[in-house]
């Protein structure tokens, strides 16, 4: 597996294995209007777009092809993680989130990320140590679950 950080040349393969990903795990609580718009809002152009914004995007390749990818914002949020799913579960997810973290590290992290997993990912943010720090939250039709992973974890931590 080879990790890399993203070109403009990924840009529109990512973006294409974001649509499938948005569209199979986590898009059907959303009205047709509102899947349009994040769909609209995470695409090539959109992405371009965050990448000029300061987002720093890796990508993880199995023999030349994209397996997944990863951005993190400001060097403490993770803003996308996926894996293609004919590579879940072979610690690929894992492995980006690491090589990620360490570049946000180098880069100045003080080692506190955060995330808003969707439900079906929260479970593997959990085995990297991320806590949800809210219960499940809704905006714009997309379900998702506050998370912290560092140092401050405890004070952001509530109890339902």
């Amino acid at each position: 597996m080879l990790l890399r950080e993203m070109n403009d040349a990924d840009i529109g393969a990512v973006a294409r294995l974001l649509e499938v990903l948005a569209r199979d795990y986590f898009l059907e609580t959303c009205s047709p209007e509102q899947a349009s718009t994040f769909l609209r809002e995470n695409d090539a152009a959109a992405l371009r777009r965050l990448v000029r914004e300061g987002y720093v995007y890796h990508v993880a390749e199995v023999d030349g092809q994209l397996a997944g990818f990863i951005a993190v914002r400001e060097r403490q949020h993770v803003f996308h993680l996926f894996v293609a799913a004919q590579f879940h579960r072979q610690g690929i997810g894992r492995k980006l989130w690491e090589h990620a973290r360490d570049v946000a590290m180098t880069g100045g992290s003080d080692g506190g990320f955060t995330v808003n997993a969707s439900n079906y990912a929260m479970p593997m943010y959990e085995t990297l140590g991320f806590v949800r720090t809210l219960p499940t939250q809704c905006k714009n039709g997309l379900e998702f679950n506050p998370m912290v992973l560092g140092p401050s974890v405890a004070p952001l931590v509530r109890t339902a």
